[in-house]
């Protein structure tokens, strides 16, 4: 007895499949892309705050690191509060943003002091904070 099927499979289709699968795979990398955060310098923990302001033009980044002896980085170099002084006054600072990317376990001495030479080089001073509280 011979036995017939009763679906029919369409050759065209065993070429959409993969062509599905890889859609789908490109669907989940841009959705994980999404979440990656593109900033330059040291990881650090941010205090909370429910405030948030965006700078207008492209801002200068300052991160200080909460090590045993406080670390300050500027345009991806580390270096000291003298040379951070000095790296200040020599840049546009008219109407520029500097962000201050302070650890949370930072002295407020340090941070007060950043905050000041920015401020007297010209630079609008922004301190960064996270806007999730952990």
């Amino acid at each position: 007895m011979k036995l017939t099927r009763t679906t029919h499979f369409n050759p065209a289709l065993f070429g959409v499949i993969p062509l599905v699968n890889v859609l789908f795979l490109l669907l989940i990398f841009f959705a994980v892309s999404r979440t990656f955060v593109v900033q330059p310098g040291i990881s650090v923990a941010l205090p909370f705050s429910s405030f948030s302001l965006a700078p207008q033009r492209q801002p200068q980044i300052v991160s200080i690191a909460a090590e045993p002896v406080p670390t300050i980085y500027f345009r991806d170099r580390k270096m000291s509060f003298e040379e951070l002084a000095k790296s200040l006054t020599d840049g546009s600072g008219k109407d520029a943003t500097l962000i201050i990317r302070a650890d949370r376990a930072t002295p407020y001495d340090l941070i007060v002091q950043v905050m000041n030479q920015g401020l007297s080089a010209g630079y609008n001073v922004v301190l960064a904070t996270t806007a999730e509280q952990k």
